[in-house]
């Protein structure tokens, strides 16, 4: 769809131009500096946890049940905090590890020992270049997607392998045609549930032809992060397929390593994060892990496990969570339309969960997008970030970040971005003309 001002006169796009350039130089003369870059909570979702600081305290019984949380041991986690992680994650609580605060960092650990020791009797990951003359280990990745994924597969040597992402899921023609015809393709990075950026949560086809798929390599390994399973903003949000039922009945549930924090629930960077895999896989990563961890902070976990004792404990948390976030996702959706929409210079995603927009200017226009909201003073998730190296082929992609921004200065970031990327399309199609 061509841009409105693709379909102006030349003098009515230099007018448009030169109002345009005008309106940005009013705003860089208001000193803004707003940051939409990074999905923190606000500090007002943060307060929402401080009861849970109260808990634990010097008087309180460290036990739970027969596990003493006040000394070393239980390296699997303290079983309320698993029961939480089977909650969560969708497993039986004797298939979870509820270890420290970082599920990146559990996602890390757990490929890192994939690359380095191999998995269900498989050689290591990093062995194959060297018995496939060079050839590198890939992994899929749906694009657009989460940067920290891209990251830890490109600090191991891993080549990033980008598939689109559709209205579904990621496109699972082109993921089954991959899997099954390459056996240096040994997993794929999901978020499935309000999926990054897209929000995006995968259909029940997509999660069972991921289950069930023919993979050429038999370590194939489904990384599945939901982050964001509990992050709903509506009463009624979105279905996620059991992945581990679907797997377990295909006979294909080695293939799943799930993950889930309560970074974004409690306190980021002080929670408790979930790992989840077939009984096969737990004890290989737990034995591989018990080298360097004798338990995880049991105090933590014991915290979080009285301040949430299940999950209707935690959908009641989590409605506190969505009053605060979903009026400013209603005002991303308010502000973009009445500012683009009809215009042809952008599309937008319209999630119902999780933490971010998934924004498309013209083809060619996020880096320039991007520079002109720095210049006007709002930070933004740079362009490309969504995808491996941070190369977007056709520099369209910026991820929206909407929960930190207090109301007001949300919505004056969200008219810099406006203006911003309607004076980016104005001079696209400017350029077209010379």
């Amino acid at each position: 769809m061509p841009t409105v001002y693709q379909q102006m006169s030349s003098d009515d796009l230099a007018a448009a131009l030169a109002d345009l350039r005008a309106q940005v130089d009013a705003v860089r003369a208001r000193g803004l500096k707003l940051d939409m870059a990074r999905g923190k909570p606000s500090p007002a979702q943060v307060d929402i946890s401080r009861p849970m600081l109260s808990l634990v305290d010097a008087a309180s019984d460290l036990h739970d049940g027969s596990v003493d949380c006040g000394n070393y041991g239980c390296f699997e986690g303290i079983p309320s905090a698993r029961a939480l992680a089977a909650g969560f994650l969708g497993c039986p609580a004797d298939q979870t590890l509820a270890l420290g605060s970082s599920s990146l960092l559990i996602e890390y650990e757990a490929l890192s020992i994939f690359w380095r020791a191999g998995t269900c009797g498989n050689a290591p990951w990093s062995a194959y270049s060297t018995a496939h003359e060079g050839r590198p280990v890939k992994i899929l990745c749906p694009v657009p997607g989460y940067d920290r994924h891209f990251g830890i597969s490109d600090d191991l040597g891993i080549e990033n392998v980008p598939v689109p992402m559709t209205a579904e899921g990621p496109d699972m023609d082109e993921i089954e045609r991959l899997a099954a015809s390459d056996d240096a393709i040994k997993g794929i990075w999901c978020v499935p549930k309000y999926s990054n950026p897209t929000g995006v949560t995968y259909t029940e086809e997509v999660v069972r032809r991921l289950a069930t798929m023919p993979t050429a390599a038999a370590d194939f390994r489904i990384l599945w992060d939901n982050a964001y399973c509990v992050h709903d903003l509506y009463d009624e949000g979105d279905e996620l397929a059991n992945i581990f039922e679907i797997a377990r009945e295909a006979g294909t549930e080695d293939r799943m390593v799930a993950f889930a924090s309560t970074s974004k629930i409690t306190f980021p960077g002080a929670g408790i994060a979930f790992l989840g895999a077939s009984p096969r896989v737990i004890a290989e990563l737990s034995g591989h892990m018990k080298a360097g961890l004798i338990s995880a902070d049991k105090i933590n976990q014991l915290r979080h496990a009285r301040f949430l004792p299940d999950m209707d404990a935690v959908r009641a948390h989590m409605r506190r969570h969505a009053a605060h976030l979903r009026p400013r996702f209603e005002l991303v959706e308010r502000t973009l339309s009445a500012g683009l929409s009809g215009t042809g210079c952008a599309t937008w995603s319209h999630p119902r969960g999780g933490y971010f927009v998934s924004f498309d200017g013209p083809a060619g226009s996020a880096k320039r997008i991007g520079a002109l909201c720095a210049g006007m003073g709002v930070t933004l998730t740079p362009a490309g970030a969504t995808f491996p190296g941070g190369h977007d082929p056709a520099d369209t992609n910026i991820r929206i970040a909407p929960s930190y921004p207090d109301e007001d200065d949300l919505a004056a970031a969200l008219e810099v971005l406006v203006l911003a990327t309607r004076l980016a399309a104005a001079e696209l199609a400017w350029q077209e003309r010379a």
